[in-house]
């Protein structure tokens, strides 16, 4: 009984929530037919004004911005953009542009990476290739918005202490990626720094293999933000490997593809031999001397028999010397090796006086002066005296 009358009740309520319902929709729905379809009474004799302007406001930046800076300008007077601002967008947007074109029209000494010295025409040419590029983005600024645009900010270089990230491949990197290059090289040089400063804390010496370790490290990074053109380019430039090479062929006229077939032959032996530095156990030597005949075999194998020789002889800091001292003097090309010779063999009769213990310190002395005098007399003869006393000015010159 109880619940009959519970349900009784219940579908009262419903069905006077229901009518409710209705009765305050029907109400809502003729009030707002009413306000919508009478119209306002009709006054002839009277103008109307409204003091709302209606602007469109739904542009888009691609509608402002333009390839020509003039129409750029304008069209940003056009929506009320302050001149402060204007001078601010276009300053930037400028220097962006030389920005670029600076990474990848200018050829600087540091994109030549097979050469083990900077060519002297280069740099020169790099230098007025700036100039002229930063004359022209001052002229512009000035034409586009006069005398007065001098901004502060300009970005180049972003990264003064890091190496240039320029030329044809690494200059057209988007600047995301060169920013994650930096921040790869941030990253390399606190691990680096971390090591060495635990190092001299402990008063260890360094590990040449945890140090090749941290270079895998980095060009394991490297390798995620770059392609493997790019990454190739940024090591030909700036890799350890690459450097020692370069000195390794110090003198030597190779072309960039040479240079680059040498990097990609000797770069992984290279990194294996580092990694092995300090080992001295059996199995560590043996795969230290194959892989040294291996890289010698492949340098021998680019450069062919002739180059090859000349290859060995630069390893002999005799030799090096001599072309250094040649060059400076003036010595003719023909009569290096020959000069080489005699300063190689004086050098050998000087060691093996001093290693001598059976002579005295005054024989010692006599017997160097001895050896001495016989070299400058080969190389008066050799060279001539014009050519022996410029050598001779050399030898002294602080």
């Amino acid at each position: 009984m109880r619940g009959r009358v519970v349900l009784s009740i219940s579908l009262g309520l419903n069905v006077a929530m229901a009518a409710l319902w209705w009765y305050i929709a029907r109400a809502v729905t003729a009030r707002t037919d009413t306000l919508t379809a009478t119209p306002p009474p009709a006054d002839a004799g009277r103008a109307y004004k409204t003091s709302v302007v209606v602007r469109r406001q739904n542009f888009t930046w691609d509608e402002i911005e333009s390839a020509d800076y003039a129409t750029y300008i304008s069209n940003l007077r056009a929506i009320g953009c302050p001149e402060a601002t204007i001078r601010d967008i276009i300053v930037a947007d400028v220097n962006q542009l030389f920005a670029r074109r600076r990474a990848t029209e200018v050829v600087g000494a540091e994109q030549q990476w097979w050469r083990s010295e900077p060519d002297p025409d280069v740099t020169q040419a790099a230098s007025e290739k700036l100039k002229a590029l930063e004359t022209e983005r001052r002229t512009l600024l000035t034409t586009l918005l006069g005398s007065e645009w001098e901004s502060s900010y300009y970005p180049y270089p972003a990264h003064p202490g890091s190496p240039p990230l320029d030329g044809p491949i690494l200059g057209a990197l988007p600047p995301g990626t060169k920013q994650a290059v930096r921040d790869v090289e941030s990253r390399a040089a606190e691990r680096r720094q971390t090591y060495l400063d635990a190092l001299q804390k402990e008063g260890k010496q360094t590990d040449p293999a945890e140090l090749a370790r941290l270079r895998q490290q980095t060009r394991s990074e490297l390798a995620q933000v770059l392609g493997s053109e790019q990454l190739e380019e940024y090591l030909l430039r700036y890799s350890s490997n690459a450097t020692a090479l370069r000195n390794e062929l110090h003198g030597m006229p190779l072309t960039p593809d040479e240079f680059r077939n040498l990097f990609r032959l000797t770069d992984s032996m290279d990194q294996q031999l580092q990694l092995l530095a300090g080992s001295d156990d059996a199995a560590s030597l043996k795969h230290r001397q194959e892989l040294e005949q291996q890289r010698d075999q492949a340098i021998q194998q680019v450069l062919g028999p002739d180059d090859y020789k000349k290859y060995g002889l630069l390893q002999d800091p005799i030799y090096r010397d001599t072309q250094t001292v040649a060059r400076q003097s003036g010595v003719p090309s023909d009569k290096i090796l020959p000069l080489y010779k005699i300063n190689r063999e004086t050098e050998r009769e000087q060691q093996s006086i001093r290693d001598d213990a059976t002579l005295t310190a005054e024989q010692k002395e006599q017997r160097l002066e001895a050896v001495q005098l016989a070299q400058q007399n080969a190389l008066r003869k050799l060279l001539g005296g014009e050519i022996y006393q410029r050598i001779l000015q050399q030898n002294t010159k602080p």
